[in-house]
């Protein structure tokens, strides 16, 4: 039998609809709000999916005379195809945080692709405005750096597509963040509590020893150390790619610092260690992963590509975001029995 409420008034009001016929979808961004990041991350995927397909169809379009892309090889039309269908499931993402149906999506098949956006936005997020300044200070590239570089895009092509980039990490990071509190919340509320088991610990600490190391390498590279890099990239060495190696090398310490903390507990809200290692490990792992399959690939100029040192730092990277990765499954799991 239904029951009504009544109001100190003596007028009826209806009782509260049953939890589960309510509708379920994230409640903590406006709406307005929510529908503002929807067209900006929906937007922000045209320029790069407009270029990439004008550059599969033939089109040359924002390419120099004497770029090797005017005569692209099977493996580069494939690389293009693939990167087009990775922003194209920016629109996916988009659609699953912002439509009901989104909170009935599996955990893992979520969290993996978020994961993997994460790691390579946060560093252009990061990185390119840290470019944009210190061209406006005056530090960018000079001649010298310019000459030895062989001509590959022009300078508009990577301002308009990075731009689109930053715009829909954070985009994303603003529809993301409520739809995880509201779905996985309970897991980073209150303190870190106890710590997890010491096999999780000797992995936190050897991402931490790989992350330092790491690190180093790329703040030698940052102060302009040429060893490592082959003779061309360290003839280019300018501000902004100084930029590029302190961004690379702050996200691998953040790994491991992260791994480090949700695996000794301690009294820190849970969300700050969570938040430093899902980005840290993110960013770490899906770069290290994209330059080290990269530079194992057939180079587009002819050349014979990055040295070993160069690779072992790609790998090293890859081995501080997987092992950061594993602990952040690890206190998620414990998080869940709790």
């Amino acid at each position: 039998m239904t029951t009504r409420a009544v109001h100190p008034t003596g007028a009826a009001r209806p009782e509260p609809e049953p939890q589960s016929r309510q509708s379920h979808r994230p409640t903590s961004v406006s709406g307005v709000g929510r529908r503002i990041l929807t067209v900006a991350a929906l937007a922000a995927t045209v320029p790069y999916l407009a270029l990439k397909t004008a550059w599969l169809a033939g089109s040359r379009i924002g390419i120099p005379d004497g770029s090797v892309l005017l005569d692209p090889e099977p493996v580069l039309m494939a690389a293009n195809a693939v990167t087009v269908a990775m922003d194209a499931c920016v629109i996916l993402l988009v659609l699953v945080l912002t439509r009901p149906w989104g909170m009935r999506v599996p955990a893992w098949l979520l969290a993996v692709p978020v994961f993997v956006a994460t790691g390579l936005l946060t560093p252009i997020i990061t990185g390119f405005p840290g470019q944009l300044l210190v061209r406006l200070l005056g530090f960018g590239e000079d001649a010298a750096a310019k000459a030895v570089r062989a001509p590959f895009l022009d300078p508009w092509v990577f301002n308009v597509v990075y731009t689109g980039f930053a715009i829909q990490g954070l985009a994303l990071a603003g529809l993301f963040v409520p739809y995880a509190r509201e779905r996985w919340g309970r897991r980073w509320q209150g303190v870190l509590g106890r710590r997890l088991p010491s096999s999780t610990g000797v992995v936190a600490a050897a991402s931490a020893a790989a992350g330092l190391a790491v690190g180093a390498v790329h703040a030698y590279w940052a102060f302009g150390g040429g060893a490592g890099l082959g003779a061309e990239r360290a003839a280019a060495y300018s501000a902004e790619t100084a930029v590029v190696s302190v961004v690379h090398g702050t996200c691998a310490l953040a790994a491991g610092a992260g791994a480090l903390l949700l695996a000794r507990g301690g009294t820190l809200r849970a969300r700050w260690p969570l938040a430093l290692t899902w980005v840290g490990a993110g960013a770490t792992l899906a770069w290290g992963a994209w330059m080290l399959t990269a530079s194992l690939g057939p180079q587009l100029d002819g050349g014979e590509g990055p040295p070993a040192a160069a690779l072992l730092t790609y790998a090293g990277q890859m081995i501080t975001g997987s092992l950061a990765a594993a602990v952040l499954t690890r206190f998620l799991i414990s998080r869940r029995e709790g």
